[in-house]
């Protein structure tokens, strides 16, 4: 990636652990298909996490567009779209609204840092101009 000039790097849903130098700091997205801190951290992937959300008996989920860090599912949080959990949901249909969500979540924080609206102090995430 050094040999590029790499503005902004998305995992998209990246299911492996990778360990990010420090000069890319701030310049990582992911996405994780919960609501962080809720349902996230090592082992909590793919449908594993929506089968979390169901054995706890939660009311909302969602999905999450945080800037990756060291830490799994930690780093400071751009976006979130919520979703209601149904009485008669699946993995399966859960797994499949959140994702629509996804689908929508990701290019709005990446169109957002491609317009320089986001601001990062600390943890805390700044939009500028909107949400």
């Amino acid at each position: 990636m050094d040999r590029h000039a790499i503005d902004l790097v998305v995992l998209a849903g990246w299911m492996h652990f990778y360990q990010i130098p420090s000069r890319y700091e701030g310049r990582v997205l992911n996405i994780h298909p919960s609501l962080i801190p809720a349902f996230c951290g090592q082992g909590y992937y793919g449908t594993k996490v929506h089968q979390a959300v169901l054995d706890f008996g939660a009311k909302i989920t969602g999905c999450t567009v945080h800037f990756a860090d060291n830490q799994f599912d930690h780093g400071p949080v751009i976006l979130q779209r919520s979703v209601p959990v149904l009485d008669d949901d699946t993995v399966e249909s859960l797994a499949a609204r959140v994702f629509e969500e996804e689908k929508l979540a990701l290019p709005e924080a990446i169109q957002m840092i491609a317009d320089d609206r986001i601001e990062v102090r600390g943890r805390r995430v700044r939009v500028r101009g909107g949400a």
